[in-house]
This record gives C-alpha cells, structure tokens and sequence, in this order.
C-alpha cells in the first residue's frame, strides 16, 4: 500500500497529536498512582497514631479498672448488707404474696 502526499500532509500531523495524547495519559496515570500513595501513607500514618492513642488509653483503662475493682468489692459489700436489711423489713400493710388463683 502506497501512500500519496497528499494523504502523508494528514497522516503525519495525527500521529503527532496522537503521540502527545499518549503521553498525557500516561503522566495523568503516574499522577493518580502518586496521589493514590500519598493518600495510602496518609492513612497509615493516621491508624498508626490512632493505635498508639488506643494503646494509651488501654493503659489507663487498666489502671482505672484495676482500682474500680477494689472500689466495686466494696459496693457490693455494702449493697448486699443493704439488701439484706431490706429483706428482713416487711411493709406493714401490704401483703406478703400475690394471689394468682382468681
């Protein structure tokens, strides 16, 4: 296939322009793959500070619970000397059991 000159003053600007089309693509993709790892390391920073926040806190959860545990036995020895005072006082007008057997 032979090609005249007249369709070479068409063909040859085209691939010109198809070249450049190319190569813009080709840097838009390099730039979306570079903005797509900046915002990766991003991320990873930030769930690596949220870790070690998170960390910290167990920390002082620990501790917390640790003291809230003595603090919990002591409610409980008081709550079950409360209620048993509240068990052994009746009320004096209401009754002591329902009757169901209508």
């Amino acid at each position: 296939m032979s090609l005249k000159s007249i369709e070479l003053q068409i063909a040859i600007p085209k691939t010109f322009d198809a070249g450049k089309l190319t190569e813009q693509k080709n840097q838009q993709t390099m730039l979306n793959h570079q903005q797509a790892a900046a915002q990766t390391d991003q991320q990873v920073m930030k769930n690596r500070s949220t870790v070690i926040e998170s960390a910290e806190s167990e920390k002082t959860k620990n501790a917390r619970n640790s003291s809230n545990e003595e603090k919990s036995e002591d409610n409980e020895q008081q709550e079950d000397s409360q209620q048993k005072e509240h068990i052994h006082v009746s009320h004096p007008y209401k009754g002591g059991f329902v009757d169901y057997t209508g």
